[in-house]
């Protein structure tokens, strides 16, 4: 298998989808021995066999697994990854990828899998595995709470008690923080919210929100409610005789 060969099969596993700019992009950055744009695009004069073994697909410009076409995910998966940044790994771990199974064991990831070892499985490091990377896989690609404990159930694990229940659901809403996304362009969510979401979030007002001041609008006269000014609804009571407080949900 050529080195270009791998860094196809390994950006198509990482990102899900793959445009032949950023495969060049990203090769002739790791590597001494530049390729050029025609280099990439003859795979897609004929799809090397080692391409149809890793599960990679061609569509239009772009080297796509093969699952995101079989299930007709492509147009929607191409609008959750826009714009986002690209997670590129050293040459060392991003070649890790090529392995279809692989992902990064992340420190929420062993945190589950040493509890589960120790709470259900008695140090059996077999059916921990099991279990981890199945977790993993969910909180990877098909998130959802219930599929976390039909997961655990139906392997006939029986929580002690609430509280150890409660402990599962944290660290494996921890674990899901910290998946490589396809839909993030490998970053995970902790990862994009901490470096481009967080610095953007609107800093807190100076003076804090009181509850015992108004913050409705009347839309006629596009000023703030008083407490003693007439009732925006028209009953012709003061505000605070009358909604005050009702659209606040109280």
């Amino acid at each position: 298998m050529t080195q270009l060969t791998k860094y196809i099969i390994a950006l198509t596993n990482l990102y899900g989808i793959a445009h032949k700019d950023k495969v060049l992009e990203i090769y002739n950055n790791q590597n001494d021995e530049k390729i050029s744009i025609e280099d990439v695009e003859g795979y897609f004069q004929k799809l090397p066999q080692a391409l149809e073994n890793n599960f990679t697909e061609i569509y239009e410009d772009y080297f796509v697994k093969e699952s995101i076409i079989e299930n007709d995910e492509f147009d929607e998966l191409m609008a959750k990854k826009a714009n986002k940044p690209y997670y590129v790994p050293e040459q060392e771990e991003l070649l890790k990828y090529v392995e279809d199974n692989y992902f990064e064991k992340s420190r929420e990831y062993k945190a589950l899998y040493d509890f589960i070892k120790k709470n259900f499985y008695k140090g059996d490091d077999y059916k921990t595995q099991i279990l981890a990377e199945d977790l993993q896989g969910i909180c990877q690609f098909t998130f959802g709470m219930q599929l976390i404990f039909e997961c655990i159930n139906n392997r006939g694990i029986i929580f002690d008690d609430q509280e150890q229940a409660k402990e599962v659901v944290y660290m494996v809403m921890n674990l899901s923080n910290n998946v490589r996304l396809w839909e993030n362009n490998g970053h995970t969510p902790h990862e994009m919210h901490e470096r481009y979401a967080k610095p953007n979030l609107k800093p807190l007002p100076e003076k804090p929100f009181e509850f015992g001041e108004s913050n409705v609008i009347d839309f006629k006269t596009r000023k703030k409610v008083g407490r003693n000014d007439p009732c925006p609804c028209g009953s012709g009571k003061k505000y605070k005789k009358c909604c005050f407080g009702k659209d606040e949900g109280w």
